[in-house]
């Protein structure tokens, strides 16, 4: 099954797509890239690029791709296709494709993508990949969306929402830490409390559970990117552009 992101951006289709199209901008906000670079071309051919994501600190997987895109139709969308594969071994990934659509609507643009892939490594590729992999892929990309959104919504650089990531995660985690902790020495810190050990023994582990639930589920900060901000289905059935089939054995 592809996976379907689609975000609702409040900002400038033109602005919109300098920050897609171009791989310096590019790279900074999706967090599926650590590197983007487009290839030489000759006049007319589809545009080649090389792309590398660090999956590791000591573990870098490589790939190429080629692009095509439609700045200009008549119904005022626009549209970007790619191909791609990778012949690194410890890529789950092997090859695939995918699109982007703009598709102003009067008070932003919908900023959509759809694309699939094949993973290798057989049986135990696909095991990993449907369990592991393709949700991580999902979220990876939503939130990137998210966070694309951010910085033209709200002038909220890509390094800076990653930021504003880390520490609300870091927040929720020491939330979370504090409360089990704080579960755990619930029957021997009542006994200081006399005769409101019983009342006790009842309203702290409420109160632990509450805040537990508070740091798992509460919304994140306006500031902050987050993957549950975009949409994960289609709203309609989407279809595939006819751009991506001239790309078609170039990758």
């Amino acid at each position: 099954m592809g996976l379907y992101i689609e975000a609702h951006i409040r900002g400038d289709v033109d602005e919109l797509w300098a920050r897609t199209q171009d791989p310096a901008q590019h790279r900074r906000w999706d967090l599926r890239f650590t590197e983007i670079d487009l290839l030489p071309r000759a006049a007319g051919e589809p545009q080649r690029f090389r792309y590398a994501t660090r999956v590791l600190p000591f573990l870098t997987v490589s790939g190429t791709g080629v692009s095509a895109g439609e700045r200009t139709r008549p119904d005022g969308t626009r549209t970007s296709a790619l191909r791609f594969s990778s012949p690194h071994p410890l890529s789950l990934l092997a090859e695939g494709s995918g699109y982007w659509r703009y598709v102003p609507d009067g008070d932003g643009v919908r900023f959509l993508t759809g694309y699939d892939y094949r993973p290798r490594w057989g049986r135990l590729g696909a095991l990993a990949d449907r369990f592991f992999f393709r949700p991580l892929m999902g979220w990876a990309t939503a939130w990137s969306f998210d966070r694309l959104r951010l910085w033209l919504e709200r002038g909220i650089t890509p390094e800076r929402a990653r930021l504003n990531w880390l520490a609300e995660l870091a927040v929720r985690t020491l939330v979370v830490t504090v409360a089990c902790t704080g579960l755990g020495m619930v029957d021997s810190a009542g006994r200081l409390f006399g005769p409101l050990t019983s009342s006790l023994a009842y309203l702290c582990p409420l109160l632990l559970l509450v805040a537990v639930s508070l740091a798992l589920f509460a919304a994140p900060s306006p500031h902050t990117p987050a993957a549950r901000r975009c949409l994960r289905t289609p709203p309609t059935r989407a279809c595939t552009p006819r751009l991506l089939a001239t790309l078609e054995g170039q990758s």
